[in-house]
């Protein structure tokens, strides 16, 4: 239940939009026990003579069944009901009627409709927020969350799941008011007719509340395995889409048919498991109505035969009002089913709004806005937290501003994990990593990130226009300026050859660019964000040679009065490097210029070397 109460928080601000709807609920009640209430006069001024048509019930048949005013009420509304009605021909009375359910019905409806929006409104809006603090939150996690999660199952959680919620909102204000209201008014409605013959329909209550209680508890348990079966389909999805090109070039097609095959059936199963729950308490509360209702017509007839106090219009009446009982009790016994299956969507999403963000502002973190001196690597170490093997070990140098420090060795010998702790897209395990003196433990994030730009090798493009993706994160740029920077990022050419020029849309991820397109796309975004530390993360490793040139004559320009660190296997790429580091098992085991490393005889940087240029 205590997940339930967090849904419903999210309801408070639309708390106006809920108090019309739910007036408007009430008022569609009581209008709709009217409506059944009117075939009382309406059935007696039919079929009966004129000197009977006064005749209405009235609840005092049943004494000491109510207090005393409620009773004087009910006389009084009686009263002022016969004398306009009937004050008149039998035909004017009819006419009185007719008129009186035309317009009971036209305001239930009109009630009907405003209560049904103003709730759409609710549950929409519910919706829009928690679907944007769950996607607002992913953004603060670290990426050691969006390491150990797939990314269909994120996915599915923001979508699937809070579809899930949204039904129950209706649930609660919709069911858990409306129905109860109408259940009141027609049990209203039935005591004032025969208290004997309603108390009788009340056998079936406690049948329906077991069979309800127990199809919950049911539903609860399937409803948060079969979220994780559809996130299991979302992330199979994601995977294959976005790898499609491997699944051809392997002819491995059958194969992944049948994976995501085994998952659907296993899906299906489940939601037939959920259904035929679900679909039981329905039929089987409807049966035990009917059953309760044929011992009542019996019974009811009976009375009506002898004379006993009931008249067949009452009868009549009792009779809809007890069968218009069923739909409103059918609704309130799948309430429960709707907010235990809510409940099990709703502790998905929870999940990730109560996962704390390891790496955030600390309180009285700084603005940074500018890089005057010296980074500096104070014993950094680090291992993943699935494991406590070291990735880097002790690791400590100073750089200065406007130096390029060129990292190479293995792979996995640490370089990518390194340069992710100066953004802190990581937090180093122990050590501290310092910026003109300061930790930037104590600088936040965001003016941190401000001061750097970063391209890897898997550089990531949005399905918008060129200029978007150039401009990324400015707003409304100056053109000129996005094609300076694309002119000295060799982009401006290519780009101008495109169908759209700079409006042209690339595609997902980019993908109607070739790779060299792409990285010179991405070096001009990070030339208009103009950075003061710039991270090139393998940018040129896979592309061939005429496109590596360009790129890299784009990185030289770009490292121009800059504080630069290069990860690169091809060592063409750094010669120039004021400082090269060779990582190794997380640990520096050689530093030096080209010159000085080329000329240890015994060291991993010329083995390297001469492994790429030995002919």
């Amino acid at each position: 239940m205590n997940t339930y109460k967090r849904i419903l928080k999210f309801v408070k601000p639309y708390w106006k939009h809920l108090a019309i709807s739910i007036v408007c609920t009430i008022l569609f009640a009581i209008l709709n026990g009217l409506s059944v209430y009117l075939t009382i006069p309406l059935l007696d001024t039919l079929f009966q003579q004129q000197g009977k048509q006064t005749q209405t019930t009235s609840i005092t048949q049943a004494p000491g069944a109510l207090p005393h005013w409620i009773i004087k009420l009910e006389e009084d509304i009686t009263t002022a009901f016969n004398k306009f009605v009937f004050s008149g021909s039998k035909i004017d009375a009819l006419f009185k009627i007719v008129l009186l359910v035309l317009i009971t019905f036209f305001l239930k409806n009109v009630f009907g409709y405003l209560q049904a929006y103003f709730l759409a409104y609710v549950e929409q809006g519910t919706m829009k927020d928690i679907r944007d603090k769950a996607y607002f939150h992913l953004h603060k996690l670290p990426m050691s969350f969006f390491k150990q999660e797939r990314v269909g199952n994120l996915i599915s959680r923001i979508t699937n799941d809070v579809t899930v919620v949204q039904n129950s909102i209706s649930a609660t204000f919709l069911n858990m008011i409306r129905e109860p209201l109408s259940i009141l008014v027609f049990i209203g409605i039935a005591l004032s007719i025969s208290w004997r013959l309603t108390l009788l329909a009340f056998v079936i209550l406690p049948f329906s509340m077991l069979i309800i209680a127990w199809i919950g508890l049911k539903l609860r348990k399937y409803s948060s395995i079969v979220q994780a079966k559809m996130a299991d389909i979302t992330s199979i999805l994601q995977e294959i889409i976005s790898g499609v090109k491997i699944v051809k070039a392997f002819g491995m097609e059958d194969y992944e048919n049948k994976k995501f095959t085994k998952e659907t059936k296993s899906f299906f199963k489940t939601m037939l498991r959920i259904y035929r729950i679900r679909n039981a308490s329905s039929p089987i509360t409807e049966f035990l109505s009917v059953s309760v209702g044929a011992v009542i017509i019996y019974y009811g007839g009976v009375l009506v035969l002898s004379h006993d106090s009931l008249k067949a219009s009452e009868f009549i009446t009792f009779l809809f009002a007890i069968f218009q009982l069923m739909p409103p009790i059918k609704e309130l016994s799948s309430v429960n089913n709707r907010i235990q299956e809510a409940s099990a969507a709703a502790d998905r999403i929870f999940e990730i709004l109560d996962t704390e963000p390891s790496i955030k502002d600390k309180e009285g973190a700084i603005d940074l806005r500018v890089f005057k001196e010296t980074i500096k690597f104070d014993h950094i170490s680090f291992h993943y937290d699935d494991s406590q093997e070291l990735v880097l070990n002790d690791i400590s140098f100073s750089v200065k501003r406007g130096e390029i420090i060129a990292l190479v060795g293995p792979s996995g010998g640490g370089k990518s994990t390194f340069v992710d702790l100066i953004p802190r897209f990581y937090d180093p395990t122990s050590g501290r990593i310092f910026l003109d003196g300061i930790d930037i433990k104590d600088v936040k994030v965001k003016s941190l990130r401000g001061l750097l730009g970063i391209v890897t090798q898997e550089t990531f493009l949005f399905n918008e226009t060129i200029r978007s993706n150039i401009a990324y994160g400015l707003g409304d740029y100056p053109m000129e300026k996005i094609i300076e920077a694309a002119r000295t990022a060799n982009a401006h050419n290519f780009i101008m050859e495109m169908p759209d020029g700079y409006e042209t849309i690339i595609g997902e991820r980019g993908l109607k660019l070739s790779g060299g397109q792409r990285q010179r796309i991405s070096i001009a975004r990070a030339l208009l964000k103009n950075p003061e530390i710039m991270i090139f993360d393998e940018a040129t490793s896979a592309l061939d040679n005429e496109s590596e040139l360009l790129v890299q004559e784009a990185i030289e320009r770009l490292m121009i009065n800059r504080t630069t660190f290069v990860i690169a296997h091809r060592l063409s790429t750094i010669r120039n490097a004021t400082r090269i580091f060779v990582l190794d098992k997380g640990c520096i085991i050689q530093t030096g210029t080209h010159e000085e490393l080329i000329n240890d005889e015994k060291g991993l940087y010329k083995k390297f070397y001469e492994m790429q240029f030995r002919d």
